[in-house]
């Protein structure tokens, strides 16, 4: 619908979110952008040991590779954000998968480990990024009531695409080089222009000019006064148009690109500083788990098997948490689900340190998919929770800026000291108590502050909330209760229409000075017939 049918009169009104229909094609799309997105920058990790023989460079030089591509990952969300604001989820979408598939299409012709960092790093990341937030953003448009399954499913395709994109790294690790590597994988990243065609915006509904024609006449006919009628529709029609007129005439106030707002919101600044202390240990086990199986001495083939241990692990784990996550009694509760598989996910880290054998490493990946996949499913859920769905977009794009720093310092510095210690087992048990950390403030601070917060509001609020502003037909209703109440001090004619809902309301009052005498309450109250919320409340002080 373009602007002629708004010239016809048709108005726009704001859409639910279906839950369905298109929304499962928006809903495969992203999962694929959330595979590409988070199973990306692990699998990499396939071709760090080729990496540090043709560049001559240590674990850490290789870890800043995928550390960069998740940096921009989530560096780059208020940029993405902005764009979004301003392109919609669509255009950018398609500039994201160009970007993703030519850097990685270009490193394969790097020479140096600098060049890797501009390209597959930079380059690969930002296209990632432009990616990333527009699907999730898109998702929560299109569901509501099902959002948490949803969430999960979409969730689902960092495991996928993590248990497929490892194993098939090592195949063309074996047969083209990690150079043929990288491009076959930056032809696959062009998949990602195909999942941004589909991200359709929700068409705004329309009201045509028929249907209101339609309301004019049922309220000329429900009203028993002729010429007043129109008199009274006239007047009401006019004075919309003039309302109207004057907000066009107001400057428009410019679109915000990012709502800094957010950060009023007591559970927005909880979430987003327990998030940066959690992405300071998450990512670091799966980055490092291959390069340390094979130190260990498990063969490449099984080492690289371990990712897809954990990738097929998470498959189950996302959905299900996320079918967890929606029943009544738990959603309301969900941020505690939340801590609970943060909790899980670092202690599986730190119990898992000394695991040195290939049976103990496989037992370490099915637990660690399992609170990876539980982490994995709620976390955009519960911001979600926070901050509802229209700040969305500007809150998951300020933590994914926080995000990214953590992701900077994390990973970066465990390979550091990898190669000073020599020694995995520290890294584990620092990664594991950054999680655990993380876990332990978020459940604690919002307990403790939220309740707080929500004792302080309910006090003094003796109304339900949303009381304060009341629709147009609650105060026609308290009008026709004060004439009621009051018939002596309001000599007047009353007529109340409330046609579709409140779309029309039109006080009608006409003083009369006759003589005779009056008339109970009650008398002149006339019910429409079809059970049309109109009410004819007259009163007539004397006749």
């Amino acid at each position: 619908m373009g602007r002629g049918d708004a010239e016809d009169g048709q108005m726009p009104e704001r859409v639910k979110p279906p839950d369905g229909g298109w929304g499962w094609v928006v809903l495969l799309g992203c999962f694929v952008i959330t595979g590409f997105s988070y199973a990306f920058p692990k699998a990499v990790s396939i071709y760090f040991k080729e990496l540090m023989h043709d560049f001559h460079v240590g674990y850490s030089d290789t870890a800043w590779i995928s550390s960069i591509m998740l940096a921009m990952l989530y560096g780059t969300g208020p940029v993405s954000s902005i764009m979004v604001n301003q392109f919609g989820c669509r255009p950018v979408m398609l500039v994201g998968g160009l970007l993703a598939s030519s850097g990685m299409i270009l490193a394969s012709f790097t020479t140096n480990i600098i060049e890797l960092y501009l390209t597959a790093g930079v380059l690969t990341g930002l296209g990632m990024a432009l990616n990333f937030q527009p699907s999730l953003i898109m998702l929560g448009s299109y569901f509501d009531k099902r959002r948490p399954l949803a969430n999960g499913l979409a969730a689902a395709g960092s495991p996928v695409f993590l248990s497929a994109l490892s194993p098939l790294g090592q195949v063309l690790l074996e047969k083209f080089g990690w150079r043929g590597g990288f491009l076959i994988m930056g032809g696959l990243l062009l998949n990602c222009c195909t999942c941004g065609a589909v991200m359709r915006p929700l068409e705004m509904s329309m009201k045509t000019t028929r249907e209101k024609a339609q309301d004019k006449y049922e309220a000329k006919e429900m009203l028993p006064m002729g010429e007043r009628a129109d008199e009274a529709i006239n007047t009401t029609d006019n004075t919309k148009k003039a309302k109207k007129a004057k907000k066009k005439k107001k400057p428009k106030k410019g679109k915000k690109l990012l709502d800094f707002s957010i950060f009023k919101n007591r559970g927005f600044v909880i979430y987003t500083i327990a998030m940066f202390i959690m992405v300071l240990g998450l990512f670091v086990p799966t980055i490092l788990l291959v390069n340390y199986a094979k130190d260990t001495g498990v063969p490449d083939k099984e080492a690289a098997f371990l990712l897809s241990i954990i990738g097929f692990i998470d498959i189950f784990a996302r959905p299900s948490c996320g079918v967890l996550a929606g029943l009544k009694w738990v959603r309301p509760h969900v941020i505690y689900l939340f801590s609970f598989a943060m909790l899980f996910n670092g202690l599986t880290d730190i119990i898992s340190a000394k695991a040195s054998t290939y049976t103990s490493l496989v037992l370490f990946c099915i637990f660690f998919g399992i609170s990876y996949g539980m982490v994995g499913a709620l976390q955009f859920e519960v911001l979600m929770a926070i901050v509802g769905s229209q700040k969305f977009s500007s809150a998951i794009g300020l933590v994914l800026l926080i995000e990214a720093i953590a992701v900077l310092i994390g990973p970066p510095s465990a390979g550091r000291l990898v190669d000073a210690l020599k020694r995995y087992e520290v890294i584990f048990y620092l990664a594991g108590s950054e999680v655990v950390l993380s876990a332990l403030f978020l459940a604690i601070a919002s307990y403790c502050c939220l309740r707080r917060g929500k004792k302080k509001t309910s006090q003094p609020e003796e109304n339900p909330p949303g009381g304060g502003g009341g629709s147009e037909t609650e105060e026609a209703e308290s009008d026709i209760q004060e004439g009621e109440d009051h018939p002596g001090d309001h000599p007047h004619l009353s007529h109340s229409i409330n046609n579709a809902g409140g779309d029309v309301v039109n006080h009608i009052a006409e003083n009369r000075h006759v003589d005779g005498a009056g008339q109970p309450d009650g008398e002149g109250e006339v019910l429409a017939p079809g059970g049309g919320n109109v009410v004819h409340t007259v009163e007539r002080n004397s006749f």
